[in-house]
């Protein structure tokens, strides 16, 4: 037993090593241990497993950003099973069960899970940040197919990054005969890995979030948008009030309405990113002060708080979205009671994109019309439901308006591509 503890201290904690103290051989450890893990895990795989079929159901909730929400609940559901039934296990047994592959299959999984969430987390801070920093070229970056490419690359990516986790783990037996599964090099030469994998999937992307929703508040919170917006609506009613037939007041309704969605959605997945940099910062810093001490610090309740806290930050997702997303919140209670999700009106989503006017060669998020439409000569208006396929099609939580445009002059035809 002293060779086993002398080798686990000699190397950094991992969420599947086992605390070294003997109060995690207590009664009392154990049960708490089995029955925070069990509970977490429980409500992450079930909430997890749920988002992604309500996405894959439900045509109307096939958009960009709910395509980066469904790689990181496949992401979050790895780290849950991976990671957290183990841990179950290896608390009731005190040794490892699961054998050589076990340890080689788990301890790839876990990584791999872990860094998938860590990128997708970062792929829809991206398209948050174009889509409404960059209204323009979202309208051909952010689509649903160019998020399913994106997802394929991250996920090919990261398989074959973690393949190095198969040169690193293996199986220990101590004197006593008791097994556990650890690392198999010296603390020196696995602190460069390490290191390198905190920045790349904790440092960066939290860095990265940081100055994107901070350019992306202060676009909704702090530029005129309403007031440009209510401006622009009512000088293409004055130009083309002849053949424009739609009430100001609910113009300015619906214009409210999307920007208040804009919001809301932008607001719950900033409280992803918060609760990720939140709920992974003990073990993150267990194992950075541990990766260099001479003596790692391995108090049985604390690396207890660590796993708790990994774990739910993988099952806490669902229930973000079912609190702060309208059309999450339909979905689940649909899904729950065997209902189809089909029949709820667009205008509820909240991860839809402003209303826009798309004329013959252009596409303008209705709160940056350009001011060249008042030269408009023939405009006709129509409302309608269109989805967010992929190709073109564009999400507009329940209405479309479409300009179309005859006898438009070279100051907004000229140059221009459809993007429809």
């Amino acid at each position: 037993m002293t060779q086993n503890l002398s080798s686990r201290l000699d190397k950094p904690t991992n969420m599947s090593l086992s605390p070294v103290l003997d109060v995690s051989e207590s009664l009392e450890y154990k049960t708490v241990s089995v029955f925070l893990v069990l509970l977490v895990c429980g409500v992450g795989i079930v909430g997890n497993i749920m988002v992604v079929l309500v996405v894959l159901t439900a045509r109307h909730m096939r958009t960009p950003t709910n395509c980066y929400l469904v790689s990181l609940a496949v992401a979050d559901l790895t780290v849950l099973v991976a990671a957290g039934l183990p841990n179950v296990a290896d608390s009731l047994t005190g040794t490892w069960v699961f054998g050589h592959a076990g340890c080689l299959g788990i301890t790839y999984f876990q990584y791999l899970g872990i860094n998938v969430s860590s990128c997708s987390i970062t792929a829809f801070t991206v398209e948050r940040y174009i889509a409404i920093c960059h209204p323009m070229r979202a309208q051909t970056m952010c689509t649903v197919s160019r998020a399913k490419r994106i997802i394929a690359g991250v996920w090919i990516a990261t398989c074959v990054y973690c393949m190095l986790w198969f040169f690193l783990v293996d199986i220990q037996v101590g004197d006593d005969g008791n097994v556990q599964c650890g690392y198999r090099v010296k603390r020196d030469l696995y602190l460069p890995i390490y290191l390198t994998d905190f920045t790349i999937f904790y440092v960066v992307p939290l860095l990265l979030a940081i100055v994107l929703y901070g350019l992306i508040a202060r676009i909704l919170y702090l530029s005129p948008v309403t007031n440009h917006s209510d401006h622009s609506a009512t000088t293409l009613r004055r130009s083309c009030r002849e053949t424009c037939n739609v009430e100001k007041g609910g113009r300015q309704v619906r214009l409210k309405s999307a920007l208040s969605s804009r919001k809301q959605v932008t607001k719950m997945l900033a409280m992803v990113v918060v609760l990720f940099a939140l709920l992974w910062m003990p073990y993150r810093t267990l194992v950075l002060i541990n990766s260099f001490v001479s003596t790692p610090y391995l108090d049985a309740w604390f690396l207890l708080f660590c796993r708790t806290c990994i774990y739910a930050n993988s099952a806490i997702n669902p229930v973000i979205y079912n609190a702060m997303s309208q059309r999450f919140r339909f979905a689940f209670r649909s899904l729950y009671r065997c209902q189809p999700p089909e029949g709820m009106s667009r205008s509820q989503d909240l991860t839809s994109s402003p209303p826009l006017i798309t004329t013959s060669c252009l596409s303008f998020p209705l709160t940056n019309i350009s001011p060249c439409l008042d030269r408009c000569d023939n405009v006709s208006w129509r409302t309608g439901e269109k989805e967010r396929d992929g190709e073109g099609g564009r999400e507009v939580g329940g209405q479309e308006w479409e300009k179309k445009v005859e006898g438009m002059g070279e100051g907004v035809g000229g140059g221009g591509r459809h993007q429809q």
